[in-house]
């Protein structure tokens, strides 16, 4: 592909990126708050279960926060890559 067709797809991808845009509103304020407490749900549920069995490990085989911390992580972890994942197919 040449130069100039190279520029020429771009400017193409440009103005159809222009008209969705153009066709498609704004999100409302209301819509975009749903967003960020869907996004805060996300990471908060997946640390709060993993904190969770973490407790019941460590009440169980009495181990203090050997459990709690790890499985908190990686609560954490799932929690940031389920919401990173969401974001990316709005």
């Amino acid at each position: 592909m040449s130069e100039d067709d190279q520029l020429a797809e771009a400017a193409r991808r440009a103005a159809a990126g222009h008209d969705r845009a153009r066709n498609e509103p704004e999100p409302s304020l209301g819509k975009r708050f749903g967003q960020i407490g869907i996004l805060g749900w996300a990471i908060v549920v997946p640390m709060l279960i993993g904190l969770f069995f973490g407790r019941w490990l460590d009440r169980t085989f009495e181990t203090g926060v050997f459990f709690s911390a790890p499985l908190l992580m990686v609560g954490a972890v799932i929690g940031f890559w389920s919401a990173w994942k969401w974001m990316h197919r709005q």
